[in-house]
């Protein structure tokens, strides 16, 4: 089948979830589509990259570049029009000329979208074309939780926000014949009366990458990772730093954290002490979770399912998080990994598994076992591919 692929970013590197979630699909569903993947991307596209993309789109590859004052020009017109700003950031009169002229060319039997992101440039086409969105996660509740926890000028602008993305996903639901999100809770989220219909198609983990290094040193006691310009990972590490890991330091004086992950924020940046690391991009991510006896994210806003524990459940480290993450998760408390909420009762949390060996390895060897047997990439894609060859 001719499968058009829509995203909001390039799908390479993997430095955020999306782009994990994109990479890893095109790669499974390649090997039975011709794909053209069209892109959108606010940075410049290394060759690298674009070397590890392109053998998945047998049908094409275009990539628009989107650049600052064009930017701003489409938020501007998405404020004045009622669009949610997440939209129009990613909107182009370019790409969507360019869009019009691979349907033309490229005739795709199929389109799947990432993200309602992308979903404004087919809103010509609802009706016209067999079309799957991917909500992914639902961006109206996890911007409704920021403005619960934002500074007070912010809170109206975010709160606005919020209640266009809750208006928009149920408006973009009607332009396409099937839907997929990553988790039932972020399912039950989307204001719409026949949300119960949205697939559930969760990401993998590829085993074979994240393997356990049981024989690595551990140069840190605790560990959390991931996109750190993300305002929900700036918080869990702010959230760690200073409220959780001084209760631990209380019990365990010298544990030290390593917060790693690409472009860290000054915020992020600050809370780098002597028992705190902040170490930005790491070129191997696997090296930051075998240097660690437990991997913590204190999730407290966002929405969809946390890649992060995946991984480090991957590497066999025993894991700590909140009741918001496990619920996407699925994970059994105290058996696959331990959930708390409050800064003491997390800090608890990890202070057991730092002192108590046995413990955390038996959770480290449950986490491992849970994520081997839920979370796969080439079944959780297989979901997704009934629904692009089944009927419409």
């Amino acid at each position: 089948m001719r499968l058009l692929v829509l995203l909001s970013r390039f799908p390479y590197p993997l430095d955020k979830g999306d782009k994990l979630r994109a990479f890893h699909q095109l790669r499974m569903l390649a090997a039975a589509h011709e794909i053209h993947l069209f892109a959108v991307s606010d940075e410049a596209v290394s060759a690298q990259a674009e070397a590890a993309v392109r053998p998945l789109c047998r049908g094409g590859l275009t990539v628009v570049r989107l650049r600052r004052p064009g930017i701003a020009a489409s938020m501007g017109r998405a404020l004045a029009s009622g669009l949610p700003l997440q939209v129009g950031y990613f909107q182009s009169p370019a790409a969507r000329r360019q869009l019009a002229a691979v349907i033309r060319d490229f005739a795709p039997e199929h389109i799947y979208c990432q993200l309602i992101r992308m979903a404004e440039y087919l809103r010509p086409l609802a009706g016209k074309l067999p079309m799957t969105l991917d909500y992914m996660d639902v961006f109206s509740a996890g911007m409704a939780r920021r403005a619960g926890q934002a500074p007070a000028w912010q809170r109206p602008v975010m709160a606005l926000e919020a209640r266009r993305l809750a208006a928009y996903e149920a408006e973009v639901f009607d332009w396409f014949a099937h839907h997929t999100i990553i988790s039932d809770q972020d399912r039950q989220l989307v204001q719409h009366p026949n949300r119960g219909g949205i697939r559930i198609v969760p990401n993998g983990i590829a085993l074979d990458y994240f393997a356990p290094r049981p024989a690595a040193a551990k140069a840190y006691e605790v560990l959390f990772c991931g996109n750190m310009a993300y305002h929900p990972n700036v918080d869990a590490a702010c959230f760690l730093a200073e409220e959780i890991m001084p209760l631990v330091r209380q019990q365990c004086p010298a544990a030290r954290l390593l917060v790693a992950g690409t472009t860290p924020t000054a915020r992020v940046q600050a809370l780098a002490t002597a028992h705190v690391t902040v170490s930005g991009w790491v070129p191997d991510i696997r090296d930051a979770y075998a240097a660690a006896r437990v991997f913590v994210a204190p999730m407290r806003v966002g929405t969809g399912l946390q890649n992060k524990l995946l991984e480090a459940m991957a590497m066999q480290l025993p894991c700590v998080t909140t009741t918001l993450a496990n619920n996407a998760l699925q994970g059994v408390p105290t058996q696959d990994l331990l959930v708390a909420d409050s800064a003491a009762a997390l800090a608890a949390a990890i202070v057991g598994l730092l002192t108590n060996a046995v413990a955390a390895d038996q959770l480290a060897r449950q986490g491992h076992e849970f994520v081997a047997q839920h979370y796969d990439w080439a079944g959780a894609t297989a979901h997704l591919n009934s629904l692009l060859t089944g009927p419409v």
